[in-house]
């Protein structure tokens, strides 16, 4: 096998396919996004072979197929976790779990060299891989069977309906989590208001970029409490400091007040930071 590097896509089931009354697993990924692909397996049993001879066939040829664009071994260290995961192997003592491109399952059933083994390749590629392709580009399908056309309008409505759950599902997500966070801010109250209500100008500086910000967030609660209930926080900190100093309480002391302590002082004030700070909260997506 010639080795090629390519961007590997992720390899899933995406469901189950009737043909030849067998129900084998619809898989995509591996070779690119959303393209259609077959395991060895799945072609040993609709083509009634044994494994062990389609695995033959595909190392007694290997010049035969690209690794990367035919062919990968999912036995492989980069794959073989994921696919153990998905059933695809389920023994230690496994060699070989190839997974085939449609040009890939082209070239293996070339190598069969049967008129049967042709007659299945036909029916397979219209079947399976064409039902994809349909889906992909749905203008094409009136160039399809009725029964064919009906099986891909089933996996269309599959299809829109696992987005359409899977859209609810997120936004559900997204509204808990909001709400979660409303009610963090709600919850504040004057108990423990100093800590809380630093925790949420954290927040906020946080969601704007940077904690950096927090300076200007804290600046910014303090002038609309000065607005609010018509004070000046700078002055009573000024004459909070100055009877400390004629009470003889040390500079140091001094100088680590804050407009914090000047609050603290009036519970009208009290009261209303923790609403101001609730309010930017809200305003800021908090």
């Amino acid at each position: 096998m010639t080795s090629l590097a390519v961007a590997q896509t992720e390899i899933e089931v995406t469901g189950v396919q009737k043909f030849l009354g067998k129900e084998i697993p619809v898989i995509e990924g591996g070779f690119g996004k959303g393209e259609k692909v077959v395991l060895a397996k799945t072609i040993a049993e609709i083509h009634g072979v044994e494994l062990g001879e389609i695995n033959r066939l595909i190392n007694d040829n290997s010049d035969e197929f690209e690794e990367g664009i035919d062919i990968l071994n999912l036995m492989d260290e980069e794959f073989k976790m994921g696919a153990t995961h998905l059933g695809f192997i389920n023994s230690n003592r496994q060699k070989y779990c190839y997974l085939l491109s449609e040009q890939g399952y082209i070239a293996l059933v070339g190598l069969m060299r049967t008129d049967k083994a042709k007659e299945l390749r036909k029916k397979f590629r219209r079947e399976y891989f064409a039902m994809r392709k349909a889906i992909k580009e749905e203008s094409s399908l009136g160039q399809l069977s009725p029964q064919l056309q009906l099986l891909i309008n089933m996996e269309l409505e599959q299809k829109k309906l696992r987005q359409q759950i899977n859209e609810v599902n997120h936004n559900a997500l997204a509204a808990k989590a909001e709400i979660k966070e409303i009610r963090q801010v709600v919850s504040l109250d004057t108990t423990n208001w100093r800590s809380e209500t630093r925790t949420l100008i954290a927040k906020i500086a946080r969601k704007q970029g940077d904690l950096k910000y927090i300076r200007d967030f804290t600046n910014e609660s303090y002038e609309l409490l000065n607005k609010r209930f018509g004070v000046n926080l700078d002055v009573r900190l000024t004459n909070k400091r100055r009877r400390m100093a004629e009470e003889g309480v040390s500079k140091s002391k001094r100088d680590n007040l804050n407009n914090l302590d000047v609050i603290a002082e009036d519970k009208k004030l009290i009261e209303g930071y923790v609403a101001i700070v609730k309010d930017m909260a809200i305003k800021y997506g908090i």
